[in-house]
């Protein structure tokens, strides 16, 4: 199929997609998503497996690699590599998340991409970085939600460290590369010159412990678990209603006042309770104190109420419940497509609202190598080479 830009943003840029499983392909879409003729490279088996990111027509597969273009390649084959060096030769970045060494032994490391194009961007994404005692380690999220100190302040006390629900570490880990790749394209503008970039999912995972990190760092305190309550701002947490549960987030004094409003109970007004410091030293009865008033009305009455008196608070959904919530439905965050494999079907959205500048859902996740003739016949091949090519495994 022919570029078919899905956003005019990155339009003029071409990309190589070298990435498999989730934290490469995580950077590519940001990319593909606006705009730029990302073309996805694959090994040219008949294996569906996605290059271990689960069956092409699986969701997860879906919804990494819409809005791109594949086209099979081997890179073990001196033809396949001298197609891909013809490709590096007319692109503006590289994306891979290979193990390190791996780039080397392929001759697709930085310095040999800048020889044949000195403007070139390659952007890696590692486990624990491209350099150090454990560069050649492979990684793997749940390890750098665990190295990188998240499991440890997950969960509650006492129960033993505990993953959360998604793959943070790759997904940040994909989005910090994806800014990295726009940065060096600004800083081209300046120079002339592409550049290496680089982040790992250690690297992603330690920078988003964020203010757990600093309590740390300027501090020397160690957090530890808190469960479903917040470890710094008390009162927030998960609070049983009539009918379930839901979250609230008293922070601040000013909140708090509020919130004794619509508690309207002098037992709030206890001296234990009258400073965030005191609120903090006594969370553990104050929480139980506010289960005992919240067991009072339904969760929809209490968001009512306390959302009326500027209290921030909200239901605890699931998924399902999440895309039938009318905002999230105003928000496009539920786009639809028309997949090869599963037909009319539904992807997630761009969480980002520009007023001028829109992503668009104009191509679905590629067949394996669909688009190979046509990028292929762009940088010069006739038909008797490109089936050659096929004959020899090389597509």
């Amino acid at each position: 199929m022919p570029f078919e830009p899905a956003s005019d943003i990155l339009s003029n840029f071409t990309v190589l997609d070298l990435t498999r499983v989730r934290s490469g392909p995580t950077a590519v879409r940001q990319l593909a998503d606006w705009g730029a003729d990302v073309i996805k490279i694959e090994m040219p088996e008949t294996d569906t497996s996605g290059g271990m990111g689960g069956p092409r027509q699986g969701p997860d597969f879906q919804n990494l690699h819409r809005n791109k273009r594949s086209l099979t390649l081997n890179l073990k084959d001196p033809s396949g590599l001298e197609v891909f060096r013809k490709l590096v030769s007319k692109a503006d970045i590289v994306v891979e998340n290979y193990r390190p060494d791996v780039k080397n032994r392929l001759g697709i490391d930085y310095e040999s991409l800048a020889r044949i194009n000195d403007r070139i961007i390659l952007a890696s994404i590692s486990g624990f970085g491209q350099s150090g005692s454990l560069a050649g380690r492979p990684g793997f999220d749940q390890i750098a939600q665990g190295m990188g100190g998240l499991m440890s302040i997950t969960g509650e006390p006492g129960r033993g460290p505990m993953r959360v629900g998604i793959p943070i570490a790759d997904l940040t880990a994909g989005l910090f590369c994806s800014q990295a790749i726009l940065l060096a394209l600004l800083e081209r503008e300046k120079s002339g010159k592409g550049q290496w970039v680089q982040t790992s999912l250690l690297q992603a995972q330690v920078f988003m412990l964020d203010f757990q990190a600093a309590r740390w760092l300027m501090n020397a305190e160690v957090p530890g678990q808190a469960g479903n309550n917040h470890p710094t701002s008390i009162p927030t947490g998960v609070f049983e209603t009539k009918d379930g549960f839901m979250n609230i987030a008293i922070t601040g004094g000013a909140i708090w006042e509020r919130f004794k409003k619509v508690m309207d109970s002098p037992e709030f007004e206890h001296e234990d309770y009258s400073t965030g410091e005191k609120r903090s030293d006594n969370r553990d009865a104050l929480n139980a104190l506010i289960n005992t008033h919240m067991r009072e009305k339904t969760t929809a009455e209490w968001i009512e109420v306390l959302s009326e008196a500027g209290c921030p608070c909200g239901e605890i959904n699931n998924i399902k419940e999440v895309f039938e919530l009318d905002q999230v439905q105003e928000l496009g965050l539920a786009r639809d497509v028309t997949s090869h494999e599963r037909g009319q079907t539904q992807i997630v959205g761009q969480p980002i609202t520009m007023n001028r500048s829109r992503s668009e859902i104009v191509k679905p996740s590629p067949l394996l190598g669909q688009d190979a003739e046509e990028i292929l016949k762009d940088l010069g091949y006739g038909d008797e080479e490109i089936s050659a090519f096929r004959e020899k495994s090389v597509i």
